[in-house]
């Protein structure tokens, strides 16, 4: 069973992240889709993008890609280490994928339980 109040942190961390780094009048979209076995949820946005080279890096603890901005923007580098972490306590994957100047689009998947009950716990 998926726990409530940790895949509510992920999403929130994902999608504050996703309004934090998006310019006014960009878009932030949230998508889920389900199969037999796993949910995929979506969060993408038209943001300002993360540099390739930092990609490997964005799910270590304390990681920021841009320091200056990092600070102007607020954050501690907790945040995505921490929802990967979640997530793979949840037999889950989490991934991005991104463009600078185009925007970053975060993925993750939960599995989905069979029977009776299976589904999100408090």
């Amino acid at each position: 069973l998926a726990n409530r109040d940790e895949i509510e942190q992920v999403l929130v961390n994902i999608v504050s992240n996703a309004i934090k780094f998006t310019p006014n009048g960009g878009e932030v979209l949230l998508g889920v889709t389900a199969d037999d076995h796993e949910v995929t949820v979506n969060v993408r946005d038209t943001g300002v993008g993360i540099p390739a080279e930092d990609l490997p890096r964005i799910f270590e603890r304390f990681y920021r890609v841009d320091k200056a901005r990092s600070r102007q923007m607020g954050g501690t580098g907790l945040g995505l280490a921490i929802a990967k972490q979640i997530i793979e306590g949840h037999g889950g994957r989490i991934w991005i994928e991104s463009e600078l100047d185009q925007g970053t689009s975060f993925s993750f998947t939960l599995p989905i339980e069979s029977g009776e009950g299976a589904a999100v716990s408090d």
